[in-house]
């Protein structure tokens, strides 16, 4: 009996402390530290496959990543281009950018380009990219309106902007918020791939 009830008293600190991460994490929003980097290989309810489905990445496009992290979805993206085609990675981290062109590299995935930045001033040109993407990584950004400005900006007419979210990353932005945000800076939502707890948004900026 007191095994069960020590069980049941360390189960709810665990989970009070886990709240706390949550609601301190919503309220001052950061990316993840590349110390705890490993958390970004644990399995994840937003695989490749619907991130391809939303993305459909073209041989020639040039195309952005914002945070990739340690390149989880980077490479495979990367490994649809061809040779006149690019992926440009951007991160606030260096750490994490140099993680994944070493990651490529070693996997001898090439045209990878890594910019150590943020979202919301991004030093490309107006209309430069073909499409953009994002996963479990819009909730990190402290001011998500400039950086959609921002991702609207450098979108050429027609381009593509994809949103993957998941619940289990604390700073999760629910499709209803996410459309509202897109919406709101001239992007058209097209569609969701994935259930409401873990999705891909696509949506496009409208050609002129």
């Amino acid at each position: 009996m007191k095994r069960h009830s020590k069980l049941i008293v360390t189960s709810a600190v665990l989970a009070t402390s886990i709240i706390a991460v949550i609601l301190r994490k919503r309220k001052n929003p950061e990316p993840l530290p590349y110390e705890q980097r490993f958390a970004l290989e644990l399995p994840r309810l937003l695989n490749q496959s619907q991130l391809n489905e939303a993305l459909s990445p073209e041989p020639s496009e040039r195309i952005l990543e914002v945070g990739p992290g340690t390149g989880r979805y980077s490479l495979p993206v990367a490994e649809h281009l061809d040779s006149d085609g690019s992926l440009h990675v951007l991160d606030v981290q260096q750490q994490m950018l140099d993680h994944t062109v070493q990651r490529a590299r070693e996997q001898g995935v090439d045209g990878i380009t890594a910019t150590h930045g943020n979202a919301e001033q991004l030093s490309y040109s107006d209309d430069h990219f073909d499409a953009v993407y994002l996963v479990s990584t819009l909730g990190e950004i402290p001011d998500q309106e400039q950086a959609l400005k921002e991702l609207h900006r450098v979108l050429r007419p027609g381009g593509r902007l994809v949103v993957g979210e998941s619940i289990a990353d604390p700073e999760m932005v629910r499709l209803g918020t996410l459309r509202d945000r897109c919406e709101s800076v001239g992007f058209r939502f097209e569609q969701r791939v994935g259930r409401r707890i873990g999705y891909f948004a696509r949506f496009r900026k409208p050609p002129r």
